[in-house]
């Protein structure tokens, strides 16, 4: 392993797809709003902002005009300076081929897809590898989500059968997902850390619903895994407070990633892991 694959990256999910101002203040809905949080995450050490759109009401949206807008307002704003990762969750409102054509069209640097969403049953097989395959020979990272251990050995069923390229992507491991109150604890990562996973080639991300999301994130850092932090999961800091800020959040897991030497990507640097 390079020292380029040694180092962690650390992703922000500032707004996700179902929470509002009513969940917190400092929720990032308008495309001002995102923007100023995405250069404030980037500043505190994000390498990667995982990004949803809302349309004129601040609802969740995979309408291509709304994406496309957050997308080039956000590209405009930051450059190369962060990766700009679009989700194409579904939140039960949109099918596969909406999922797929969004991407099509936007064709951002790098986007999300819940293999469960993407590829519901064995009938969409054939155009999940039509279309996986397409977005990896055209560039772009996907980041593959899997919320359980049985997601993962789909997964690599899917690679070792060809459905899933086997370059440019990353997967995401979802802590918390199915508990009560989404509440998640540092030994919710063991079940998926298969001797697949930890001896494959892909690098793996972590999320973490609840209080403990700080504690999961480092305990996945030290694991050598990268992490996803931020509103979309969790607004409280460790003692139960309310988070100031997505910024606030990624500052403090990059300054105990700094205090444990653990050395963080830049968005380069990342791309360049990302890329095989």
């Amino acid at each position: 392993m390079n020292i380029e694959q040694q180092k962690s990256a650390i992703i922000v999910a500032p707004n996700g797809a179902k929470k509002t101002p009513l969940d917190h203040p400092a929720l990032p809905i308008s495309n001002t709003q995102i923007i100023t949080e995405v250069k404030a995450c980037r500043d505190a050490g994000a390498a990667m902002v995982h990004l949803h759109a809302r349309d004129k009401n601040g609802l969740h949206s995979l309408a291509i005009d709304d994406n496309q807008a957050t997308l080039s307002a956000v590209k405009e704003a930051v450059g190369e300076s962060i990766i700009i990762q679009l989700t194409t969750e579904a939140v039960g409102q949109y099918q596969p081929e909406q999922q797929m054509l969004l991407i099509r069209e936007t064709k951002p640097e790098a986007a999300s897809f819940a293999l469960k969403e993407l590829i519901p049953d064995d009938s969409y097989l054939a155009t999940a590898e039509r279309f996986f395959h397409e977005i990896a020979e055209n560039g772009l990272i996907a980041q593959y989500i899997l919320y359980s251990p049985e997601d993962v050995k789909r997964y690599f069923y899917l690679i070792e059968q060809g459905i899933l390229p086997s370059k440019n992507h990353h997967l995401l491991l979802v802590l918390g997902r199915y508990h009560q109150q989404l509440q998640s604890t540092p030994l919710d990562l063991l079940p998926f850390l298969s001797d697949q996973l930890l001896s494959a080639k892909q690098r793996w991300a972590t999320c973490a619903f609840g209080r403990e999301e700080q504690k999961c994130l480092m305990n996945a850092m030290l694991m050598g895994g990268d992490i996803r932090v931020g509103f979309e999961n969790n607004h409280y800091t460790p003692t139960g407070k309310f988070a100031k800020s997505n910024a606030q959040q990624v500052a403090a897991i990059k300054g105990l990633a700094d205090s444990l030497h653990i050395n963080t990507h830049s968005a380069e640097s990342f791309r360049q892991a990302l890329i095989n």
